[in-house]
């Protein structure tokens, strides 16, 4: 029997499968390590037998069978006790080795000039990884995964290039280039809350805003349907929720990064006469005054209304007035005055307003992200909030104004019943004791004191 050729294709077989687990990443098996222990046991105890050929002598050929047989058995259960480690640090060409993902590593044996196996002459090693491998490759997948805190609330886990935090109302193609949809980009936003009773005047209305104005119809009969008549109304978007008002819509549709495209954001009711009202001109208005909330003047002859949203013939915009007798609690405040009576201050406390209604206001970006965030889920009326507007802007009394040389009339078609007019009053008082409360709340924890106003007027 050729020992000597026994001992080398042992050899070479440890070589080669022990070599390609250790470059497709797995750790060499119980069996490798067995078949090892056994050839190390041989060779420490006879050392290579003699090229000469075969064991002559009977006696010395029986000692190598029964010395064989022991290292296996011994080297069996040595190999399976022992951990998993790399036991050589020999090297093949990598072009032998071949990695494939379900078979686990395999080796191409061709070069060695032995024959084991039909399948062009390869070894397939075992698939499984072992622990310490799949800890090693955990622990690096771990290092890869993404979170970025300064992303917005619920984005952590996305690289920062693909979040997209703010959207638009503009309407796209289903077909073509997504690049090629919008032949032009809207810079403003008007909304209306309507009725199919009040459709002339919002057709008259919708036509003094050019196509730089995203056109949005709050429908709160749910009558969209009736409006395909007009051309416009094929570019205008229409929400429908019966019987809603027209702040419940603002709150839950205009939400500021919704609308952040939009320089301004016009929020009207729906009985306003436009006769004497371009949207141009007014923008051009309000970004030479700089103006963050403001409204057109109101013609005084259509109704009431305050002092201070009347147009003034005389004006392009005004921000002073005086108010009317016994329309002023505190004539520190809207819609009496735009500053804080504070002692020290040379001006009169009711020379300037900060003062703008509810029926056509119209906001900048940055003033409407504010305003956005006042507006109260259950208070849907707004009553309140024109009082509050001065806290959404830097010097209320320079950047709140009425808007004079483009003005309109307000038609007071009557829209609400004793019930409904009821709970308006009702809300106006609940968002003025929310926001006093509020701000003791905010001064109580600041463990500050608010400043004290003086009296204003005699």
């Amino acid at each position: 029997m050729d020992f000597e050729r026994i001992f080398i294709l042992i050899e070479e077989k440890l070589k080669l499968v022990v070599t390609a687990e250790k470059r497709c990443g797995a750790a060499p098996s119980g069996k490798n390590q067995s078949v090892f222990v056994t050839w190390v046991i041989i060779m420490a105890r006879f050392g290579n037998p003699a090229p000469s050929g075969p064991v002559s002598q009977p006696n010395e050929s029986m000692k190598l069978i029964i010395a064989v047989s022991i290292g296996v058995v011994l080297g069996y259960f040595i190999g399976i006790s022992l951990p998993a480690v790399n036991i050589t640090k020999l090297h093949l060409p990598r072009s032998n080795i071949v990695c494939t993902e379900e078979d686990g590593p395999s080796l191409d044996t061709s070069t060695s000039g032995h024959v084991h196996s039909s399948n062009n002459r390869r070894l397939h090693a075992n698939n499984s990884l072992s622990h310490n491998s799949n800890n090693t490759r955990l622990h690096s997948n771990n290092n890869l995964k993404i979170y970025v805190s300064t992303n917005p609330r619920g984005a952590e886990r996305l690289p920062p290039g693909m979040v997209v935090s703010e959207s638009d109302l503009y309407q796209r193609r289903l077909w073509g280039k997504p690049s090629e949809d919008l032949h032009i980009h809207q810079k403003y936003l008007v909304s209306f809350t309507v009725g199919l009773g009040q459709k002339k005047i919002v057709d008259a209305a919708v036509k003094k805003f050019s196509e730089n104005f995203t056109i949005l119809l709050f429908h709160y009969d749910g009558q969209t349907s009736a409006w395909d008549e007009f051309e416009w109304s094929k570019r205008a978007i229409h929400i429908s929720a019966r019987k809603q008002t027209k702040w419940w819509y603002a709150k839950r549709f205009l939400q500021p990064d919704i609308v952040a495209p939009y320089d301004y954001i016009f929020i009207w009711d729906e009985d306003l006469g436009v006769e004497h009202f371009d949207a141009e001109e007014y923008i051009k208005i309000v970004k030479k005054h700089r103006l963050e909330i403001s409204q057109p003047g109101v013609d005084p002859s259509t109704g009431l209304t305050w002092q201070m949203t009347k147009r003034r013939r005389d004006h392009e915009v005004h921000r002073v007035t005086e108010e009317k007798s016994g329309r002023c609690p505190d004539p520190c405040l809207p819609p009496c005055s735009a500053i804080l009576c504070l002692p020290g201050l040379s001006l009169p406390c009711h020379a300037m307003n900060r003062f703008i209604e509810i029926m056509a206001p119209v906001f900048s970006r940055d003033a409407w992200r504010c305003v956005w965030h006042m507006i109260q889920n259950d208070l849907v009326h707004g009553w309140g909030l024109d009082f509050a507007f001065r806290r959404c802007v830097e010097s209320a009394h320079e950047t709140i104004g009425v808007v004079d040389s483009q003005w309109i009339a307000h038609l007071n078609i009557p829209s609400l019943g004793n019930q409904v007019r009821q709970r308006c009053y009702e809300e106006g008082a609940t968002f003025g004791t929310r926001m006093a409360d509020a701000e003791k709340a905010y001064y109580r924890e600041m463990g500050m004191l608010p400043l004290k106003r003086q009296r204003c007027g005699p």
